[in-house]
């Protein structure tokens, strides 16, 4: 995530008070199970946040003999810190935690990575090109990688859209980007899934 002032004074909330429950859960479980991921495999998390991927990913890429590994990168020190705590209660072995944004740090990480996402993450990154670009540089050829992310509802749920665009707002995620353009521009054997009525969009591929 970006490092606004609003994930500062927000992260210890953060879980509760960003409707991830009711709401963008089902994005991040969709989608991890669209990385197929494998056991003993690394994956680069983008925008991590307080950690909310890591339960999910470490459960695809954990196994009998190899833990597998999780990265996670992220710019606020709040969010991070929520994340750490979580990674020291459940006592996630396999997860490193990166204070960076998500391109310089993505660049400096040794790969390559066998799959990479970002959940409601390029929506709010400045750079956001330059970030997919960077993500995208880290995973192997054949690896797998995700986009889920916020547009306005549509059709008879666009009743929700002051809501939807409220949430936007607090979050700092512009609706308007649409970002897993960038997935199906790059990416092929392509999938998209478009959840809670046109809000959520889940879009994973595999790089040539």
């Amino acid at each position: 995530m970006l490092a606004l002032p609003r994930y500062g004074l927000l992260a210890r909330f953060y879980d509760v008070l960003s409707g991830e429950r009711p709401v963008y859960r089902a994005g991040r479980v969709a989608g991890v199970a669209a990385l197929q991921l494998q056991p003993g495999q690394r994956v680069l998390d983008l925008g991590c946040g307080t950690g909310l991927n890591f339960p999910l990913l470490l459960e695809g890429v954990a196994g009998r003999t190899d833990r597998g590994a999780v990265v996670g990168i992220d710019t606020s020190d709040a969010m991070l810190t929520r994340a750490r705590d979580k990674v020291s209660q459940h006592g996630w072995a396999g997860v490193q935690l990166v204070h960076a944004d998500t391109v310089s740090g993505a660049a400096e990480l040794t790969g390559p990575f066998d799959a990479a996402l970002f959940t409601y993450a390029l929506s709010v990154i400045g750079d956001w090109q330059a970030a997919w670009a960077a993500a995208l540089e880290r995973v192997r050829p054949g690896g797998r990688m995700l986009v889920v992310d916020m547009a306005l509802p549509v059709g008879r749920w666009r009743v929700l859209s002051p809501l939807a665009r409220l949430a936007c707002l607090t979050g700092g995620s512009d609706p308007h980007r649409h970002p897993w353009t960038l997935a199906e521009r790059d990416l092929r054997d392509v999938t998209h899934q478009v959840l809670r009525g046109g809000h959520v969009h889940v879009v994973s591929g595999v790089k040539p």
